[in-house]
């Protein structure tokens, strides 16, 4: 998601940049690996960085498990590590620094850092971390308590003793590796399993899916932070946002004299408090007319409605979904790939409409299908299209025909993005009917 012209995790990595100079380590899905380097790549400085690729979601005690071990082997274990989150919202850089500067000074001498949020409300969507008492100044932190009912939020405030835990931490390498050894010695074992069988190449850390599956599914508040005697609290002197919900997402834009942050061409009508989104392939007119408080969220793959109230709880939505084995759970409306991009735009019984598009100098892998042919009409840019063994040079406006069980590759041969529309037809259109002979990418 972009906000403010870029996306979170350019500004997550801008962030840690604006502290000096250092290293960057990101832990993501494997899936996300190509739009990960999308993002490096358009950065007006592309940094280097090392990818620790997850095979799948195992949250944040493992994540940060495995980011230290490689820490300690790649660089040492007075390695200072700043662990942001890619879905924050800090507008005063200049200020994340001061404060970052102070967790430095107390890592180095030993404390798991985390940040603390001045709390402006009873938010039931953060986890709390109690203190002596709310103030500007570092100390150390009492106990941490997990997201809390509305009551019981209101009740922490009353107090003065709580900040919102923004999910950042600070701390060396060797610190964090002692707190999992001395409160979670199983998840540390399993991390390091998980490690030493992986494979690295091209800056890139891969995970065996069984040794990864080991590792508990565990935060790091719960594995280490809520028993560890040494955390401290740096207060937040910055303004800051977890845009992990719709609502939060809402904060972030300069509302109208409605209260309403939306396009403006959307068209709304006794409409107040709401927040409409749109991502389309195609120019959509969205009007709204009655109704307050909502989120209205529109997607090429989905349309999400919902009441700000409930907006938290859009996970129902996604375990819904999950059981329903519904592919929006797994593949984006814009599905990146280390070649480019596909998008699907229609599909009904017996065909599918995708637009392709392929960076200058990238190809396709040599593939074919068992249960379906391929019309491909290319719009922009020129490209080689390889069916069987013969090679056509292909210009916008042009067509090739894949037929069945044929082999085709698509290369661009031109300067800039080619893009391809293309209608796939049979019986089954999955993405997994797929024999891939040669593979630039190594995915062969």
């Amino acid at each position: 998601m972009k906000l403010g012209g870029s996306s979170l995790l350019q500004q997550a990595i801008e962030r840690g940049q604006a502290c000096g100079t250092g290293d960057l380590m990101i832990v993501t899905n494997k899936d996300h690996l190509f739009l990960t380097r999308d993002v490096l790549r358009q950065m007006s400085d592309p940094p280097e960085a090392t990818l620790l690729l997850e095979p799948k979601g195992r949250n944040t005690g493992p994540a940060i498990a495995l980011a230290a071990l490689q820490c300690i082997q790649q660089f040492s274990g007075d390695t200072v590590m700043l662990v942001l989150s890619a879905d924050h919202l800090v507008p005063d850089v200049e200020a994340f620094v001061a404060s970052a500067s102070q967790a430095f000074k107390l890592a180095t001498q030993g404390a798991l850092v985390v940040f603390g949020i001045s709390p402006t409300g009873p938010d039931t969507g953060f986890g709390y971390v109690e203190v002596a008492k709310v103030s500007r100044d570092n100390q150390p932190a009492k106990r941490f308590v997990e997201k809390p009912d509305l009551q019981t939020a209101q009740e922490y405030l009353a107090t003065g003793r709580y900040y919102w835990n923004s999910g950042m931490f600070c701390f060396t390498a060797d610190a964090i590796v002692a707190a999992f050894e001395k409160y979670a010695p199983e998840l540390l074992a399993a991390a390091r399993h998980a490690l030493k069988s992986s494979q690295a190449a091209d800056n890139t850390i891969q995970f065996d899916l069984h040794a990864f599956g080991l590792q508990p599914d565990i935060s790091i508040d719960y594995a280490v932070m809520e028993p560890a005697d040494n955390v401290y609290v740096v207060p937040a002197k910055f303004s800051w946002s977890d845009v992990g919900s719709w609502p939060a997402v809402a904060k972030a834009h300069t509302p109208d004299a409605s209260g309403n942050t939306m396009p403006s061409d959307v068209v709304a009508i006794d409409t107040t408090g709401t927040h409409v989104q749109i991502d389309s392939h195609v120019p959509k007119l969205v009007a709204t007319l009655g109704v307050h408080d909502l989120v209205i969220v529109d997607t090429p793959d989905a349309l999400l409605v919902a009441h700000k109230n409930s907006a938290q709880e859009v996970k129902r939505v996604v375990d819904t979904l999950k059981s329903r084995q519904h592919e929006t759970v797994h593949l984006p409306a814009v599905v990146h790939r280390p070649w480019g991009t596909y998008a699907s735009l229609k599909e009904e019984d017996g065909y599918k409409v995708k637009r392709i598009t392929v960076k200058p100098g990238e190809s396709l892998s040599l593939q074919y299908h068992h249960q379906r042919a391929e019309h491909w009409v290319v719009v922009q840019g020129r490209g080689i299209v390889q069916i069987g063994d013969l090679e056509h040079v292909t210009l916008p406006g042009q067509y090739r025909y894949i037929p069945l069980k044929e082999k085709h590759r698509l290369t661009n041969i031109g300067e800039e993005e080619l893009v391809l529309i293309e209608v796939q037809c049979g019986g089954y259109l999955g993405e997994d009917d797929i024999v891939r002979l040669a593979d630039t990418y190594g995915r062969a």
